[in-house]
């Protein structure tokens, strides 16, 4: 088998209300998608962030045996000259989950069986709790009043956007009404400095936290450490991290309890796999971060990932229509991936068509 064309497919659709975190707000939704394809008429897809690098990068993969994914692993990474964080390495990230998605349809396997498969549906959370326009506290306690409704044991909320008085009290409030059983997660994106992060955590120990994700800039390691050191909540972070080595030095902080890797912009999935051996190794559980098409098979391959992030139609209603197996839900709080042979990123173009802008 032999690579003879990649190709990237970019669409773009609004949401129907704008939403925002900690620190950015989100007015459109996109999908970024790698395609490969081969001479035995085998098409491979993956995702990313954002694929500016893959005309440059995919022409020296061409001819090459897609199923040799450590081989292109390497030959793809090569810092020197693409760098070894950002735009390059999404390229790549885009890359590798299509060759893993090529690998699964010639074993005919869902993916989450090929990488292991540990078990077959996975405790999921809600990924929640936006700000947006006109959203106070009783729509958000509605929100989440109607996650619970759907049997999700977890959810997570957003925090670091108001003072910290004003999301403590947006988060008393989303306790109240979940109850004392639900998981409640809470997520700063990196709005903090590590001071204030441990304000607002020691204040909000209260509300049972089940853990505290990005409280301050993904680079702050001595942050990381000193709010661990202050408060007894579980810090979770990583999702802006790139490859084994960077993971290495977040692991090194001793200061992490819950990792976040993302497929689509830390190496894919031959880089994940090694980093869940590493987590693994150090007592860390995995709970991936971004496209639930592809990080539900992850978690379900991997035996110390322990709860999947799950976007709700909330967050983007079309993308339940614009893959042929979209992830579902179960009755009992766990979400399971597709049986069909693949990564489950094969999409519905012609539910996309008139989204298409590159």
């Amino acid at each position: 088998m032999k690579i003879t064309d990649i190709h990237v497919e970019k669409y773009k659709w609004p949401k129907a209300k704008p939403i925002a975190n900690g620190k950015h707000i989100f007015t459109d939704n996109e999908l970024n998608l790698l395609v490969i394809e081969t001479d035995e008429g085998i098409t491979g897809y993956g995702c990313s962030w954002e694929i500016n690098f893959a005309e440059r990068i995919g022409k020296t993969l061409i001819g090459e045996n897609p199923l040799d994914h450590e081989k292109l692993w390497q030959k793809m990474y090569v810092p020197k000259f693409l760098g070894r964080k950002g735009n390059s390495l999404w390229t790549i990230s885009a890359i590798d989950i299509a060759l893993w998605d090529i690998k699964a349809k010639v074993a005919g396997m869902p993916l989450y069986r090929l990488l292991g498969g540990a078990k077959e549906k996975i405790p999921y959370y809600i990924a929640g709790g936006y700000y947006g326009p006109g959203k106070g506290i009783p729509e958000l306690q509605k929100e989440m009043e109607e996650y619970v409704s759907w049997g999700a044991k977890a959810v997570k909320m957003k925090v670091g956007a108001l003072s910290i008085k004003e999301d403590l009290e947006r988060v008393k409030a989303v306790r109240e009404v979940i109850g004392k059983d639900i998981k409640l997660m809470v997520d700063a994106n990196c709005a903090y400095k590590f001071f204030e992060a441990i304000e607002f955590a020691r204040k909000a120990e209260e509300y049972d936290i089940y853990w505290f994700e990005e409280p301050v800039e993904q680079d702050d390691y001595d942050g990381y450490k000193k709010i661990s050191a202050k408060s007894y909540i579980p810090i979770a972070a990583g999702e802006n991290e790139a490859t084994r080595f960077g993971y290495r030095d977040l692991i090194n902080t001793q200061a992490i309890s819950i990792m976040n890797p993302d497929a689509e912009c830390m190496g894919g999935i031959t880089e994940i796999m090694k980093v869940a051996a590493m987590a693994d190794a150090n007592g860390i559980v995995l709970s991936p971060h971004g496209q639930q098409q592809v990080h539900v098979h992850i978690d379900c391959a991997l035996p110390n990932a322990t709860i999947a992030e799950f976007y709700p139609p909330q967050y983007d209603a079309k993308v339940y229509e614009a893959w042929k197996n979209p992830v579902r839900l179960n009755d009992d709080g766990t979400v399971s991936p597709s049986e069909t042979p693949g990564a489950g990123l094969d999409i519905n173009r012609e539910v996309l068509k008139d989204y298409r802008v590159g």
